[in-house]
């Protein structure tokens, strides 16, 4: 929930809120980034170094960009909708 305060200020923004869509939750219409990291980098930032083999999913404006799990279909150099 690093965002979801930050959402919930924005939110309050009114019209000044320069998001459309629901922010800092993962859900259906929402926008979201999110960064699916294999392993735990709270424990180990050096995971953040080498993205292309750490990095599982990378999703932006709630866009999947990359997503490398088990049977998921290849992404890599093409937004997945």
């Amino acid at each position: 929930m690093a965002t979801g305060g930050n959402a919930e200020l924005l939110a309050l923004s009114g019209p000044r809120n320069p998001y459309p869509g629901k922010l800092g939750v993962i859900e259906d219409g929402a926008y979201a980034d999110l960064l699916v990291v294999a392993g735990d980098p709270l424990k180990d930032l050096n995971l953040l170094a080498e993205p292309d083999k750490n990095l599982v999913v990378i999703m932006k404006d709630g866009k999947i960009y990359k997503d490398a799990r088990a049977g998921a279909a290849p992404t890599m150099g093409s937004v997945i909708e």
